[in-house]
């Protein structure tokens, strides 16, 4: 027993005045355990409660995250103390050791501080889906100390560090749980019917299961965007449901695959790629005397007809009608208490 007592306090070395004992190491180690156990029962308790809760997600991850850390800080002071050191006389010391280290870990810092940063911010939150500056996409599945892991639909997870959500540009399709308008191109053949292509694609996109019941401001449209090399060019505008949005590739290829479907039982013809060849001479010959020249005859030029009737009212036309609506408002301040001001008469 006497052995075991001297091992305790057998002297390892001295900070200043302060002995170290090997007992008061195991104490320490001890203490910080400890504190490391907690911190995981109780982050591990917040977030199945999070993981239950229906509101307030957000919050809850909050909280998980400063228990955590004040859990982790409280227990390397409290292993410290216990080991016998006097933290005030670790002061300079620890200035002087500071710069070097700040100088080596200033990246793990610089990412510490960022995701504090979207931690209390709440521009980023865990089930959000985001899309980065090089087109990735998939939902947020935690905001660490040094990075955030984003899972894509592919099932495959990214870990991104924290300071590129800060510095650079991040698209997050579903910060307020609210769905988003998406555009599908298509193009169609010269000749077609344009009213009639509009009327069978949004039939087509109603019918998809995952479109959202139209609304005043939230309404299928199809626009005509251009003219191509052999097409009609096209985008249906519609507005899925927030599941829908978070599986991009998904939702493109369901909406294309039903405008294809619509567009061939309507017989509207899908353009194929086409090159016009003008050949203005053959054998130092041009026009007729080519023709001749290769004993073809030119086609008789039809005569023209009476004029097509014009239409009694204008077609439809989306893009116009899209302009006529007024911007949508911004979204109010939650913190902001002041009375709405009175109208002006």
């Amino acid at each position: 027993m006497d052995d075991l007592n001297d091992l305790r306090g057998l002297v390892l070395f001295a900070i200043g005045r302060t002995p170290v004992t090997l007992g008061g190491i195991l104490a320490g180690l001890a203490v910080a355990c400890a504190f490391w156990l907690a911190s995981k029962v109780v982050g591990g308790g917040i977030k199945r409660l999070r993981g239950r809760a229906r509101r307030g997600g957000e919050a809850l991850y909050i909280v998980e995250k400063l228990v955590r850390y004040a859990l982790g800080i409280l227990g390397i002071v409290a292993g410290l103390s216990t080991v016998g050191l006097n933290l005030s006389s670790l002061a300079v010391f620890a200035g002087a050791v500071g710069v070097g280290i700040g100088l080596g870990l200033q990246g793990i810092v610089k990412e510490f501080v960022s995701g504090l940063v979207l931690i209390f911010d709440r521009v980023l939150n865990v089930g959000d889906y985001i899309e980065l500056e090089d087109g990735k996409r998939g939902l947020v599945q935690e905001i660490g100390t040094r990075a955030v892991r984003i899972r894509t639909n592919d099932n495959i997870d990214l870990v991104v560090p924290n300071s590129k959500f800060i510095d650079g540009p991040v698209i997050n399709w579903t910060l307020h749980n609210r769905t988003s308008r998406i555009h599908i191109p298509f193009s169609v053949a010269y000749g077609s019917d344009r009213q009639k292509v509009r009327q069978v694609v949004l039939e087509a996109a109603r019918s998809v299961p995952f479109t959202l019941p139209e609304t005043e401001t939230q309404k299928s449209q199809v626009w005509m965007t251009g003219f191509g090399d052999s097409a009609l060019e096209f985008e249906l505008l519609v507005w899925p449901t927030l599941d829908a949005v978070k599986r991009p590739g998904a939702m493109q290829a369901a909406y294309t695959w039903a405008i294809a479907d619509a567009l061939e039982c309507a017989d509207i013809e899908v353009p194929y790629p086409q090159m016009d060849v003008r050949l203005r001479s053959l054998f130092g010959q041009e026009n007729e005397r080519a023709l001749r020249a290769l004993k073809l005859e030119e086609p008789e030029t039809a005569q023209p007809g009476p004029p097509a009737a014009q239409p009694s009212a204008l077609p439809r036309n989306d893009a116009a009608e899209e302009l006529t609506r007024p911007m949508p408002e911004m979204d109010p301040d939650p913190e902001d208490t002041r009375p709405n001001p009175e109208p002006k008469r």
